[in-house]
């Protein structure tokens, strides 16, 4: 397993050592900055968090109408549902002011009198998952119906573009990986490969939302992969965990390492999933960010071509990361679901190679 992660994943020391050096000048930059124009000065970590963290209104250019302002949806026991715009709290002038006794402080709304509240909001986040999910109906809805009128045409249009996509994840992603069982989850891997592709490519849009560097959303895919994988376990599976074979005795038993070693990489698994596809994805924006900065932090002609290029470079360099990313997720499900689903190897069971051959 490890083995197979280091091959797919991507060249790791070179993006933190370009993240550490940006990060530094970024910082240096920021403050002589502040030095020398005092609070009015341009602060590259305040736009950064801006753009890669979530909020209640959805910020696309300057101005009062560049902004979408999200519904906000509040539970409290004493007041029951409250739902009203997020433009209440704000002024003409876009300054945060408290509304009906509720104050939006840095993405978080809370009660003035300190009363606990439930913040069902519709965020940008949210939002940009709503969108997401209307565009993968509109697309395979439609390519569904093609196949339907016509089962034996050539494919156009959008189905000529992602049938060899489709196939790709079944033939192989899910097939090697699961073997013959991989039907029952091949619907939940295709959904979870174009969810994750479909929101990296959006993520790197101007204004977009930063859904998948969102660790709460990389929280709730991995913990539908660690529910699918629990709970379609076979007694194989147990037993590989609780009773490893090929492990002396005492190391199950008397000091029961390996079966303690096991049972928490049930939980790690999907646990570096969530990692994973967070902090790349949040990495490779901050990186993008961190470059445009450098133009307002030196406000040098010089640094202004640089950065750009640069930025360009990574820009490109992200829409292949996009991929990348959904590629490891699904793979790595895949293959946590195989190892649920597998069956006994042939030489405890004594299987003819021929006749198992001939079943599958």
């Amino acid at each position: 397993m490890k083995t197979i992660e280091k091959e797919i994943s991507f060249p790791k020391q070179f993006k933190i050592r370009v993240f550490a050096l940006l990060m530094l000048l970024v910082f240096a930059g920021q403050a002589s900055a502040a030095e020398g124009e005092g609070d009015h000065g341009f602060s590259a970590g305040d736009m950064i968090l801006h753009h890669i963290a979530d909020a209640h209104e959805w910020h696309f250019f300057d101005g009062h109408y560049g902004t979408l302002f999200l519904p906000v949806i509040i539970y409290s026991g004493d007041r029951g549902v409250e739902v009203f715009s997020s433009s209440r709290f704000y002024d003409d002038h876009h300054e945060l002011v408290p509304y009906n006794g509720y104050v939006l402080d840095h993405g978080h709304i809370a009660r003035i009198d300190g009363t606990a509240i439930t913040d069902l909001s519709i965020t940008k986040n949210v939002a940009a998952m709503f969108l997401s999910a209307f565009l993968m109906l509109i697309i395979f809805i439609s390519i569904a119906n093609r196949y339907k009128k016509k089962t034996m045409g050539a494919p156009k249009g959008i189905q000529s573009f992602l049938e060899p996509v489709i196939m790709f994840v079944r033939d192989e992603i899910a097939i090697p990986n699961i073997g013959p069982k991989y039907a029952r989850f091949l619907p939940f891997l295709l959904t979870l490969f174009f969810f994750i592709w479909i929101n990296n490519l959006l993520g790197l849009l101007p204004g977009a939302a930063n859904v998948t560097g969102n660790i709460s959303v990389t929280l709730v895919l991995a913990l539908l992969v660690f529910i699918l994988t629990v709970f379609n376990g076979t007694k194989t599976y147990w037993g590989h965990i609780f009773n490893t074979p090929g492990v002396p005795w005492w190391l199950k038993t008397v000091l029961p390492i390996m079966p303690i070693v096991e049972f928490i990489g049930i939980f790690t698994k999907p646990f570096s999933l969530m990692v994973r596809l967070f902090a790349n994805i949040t990495a490779g924006h901050i990186i993008i960010l961190s470059l445009f900065s450098l133009i307002f932090i030196f406000e040098s002609v010089a640094i202004g071509p640089v950065s750009v290029a640069f930025a360009t470079f990574m820009y490109f360099l992200e829409l292949f990361v996009a991929l990348l990313q959904a590629y490891i997720f699904t793979l790595l499900a895949a293959m946590y679901f195989g190892g649920a689903v597998e069956e006994h190897h042939h030489d405890e069971h004594h299987v003819d190679p021929k006749v198992e051959q001939a079943q599958i």
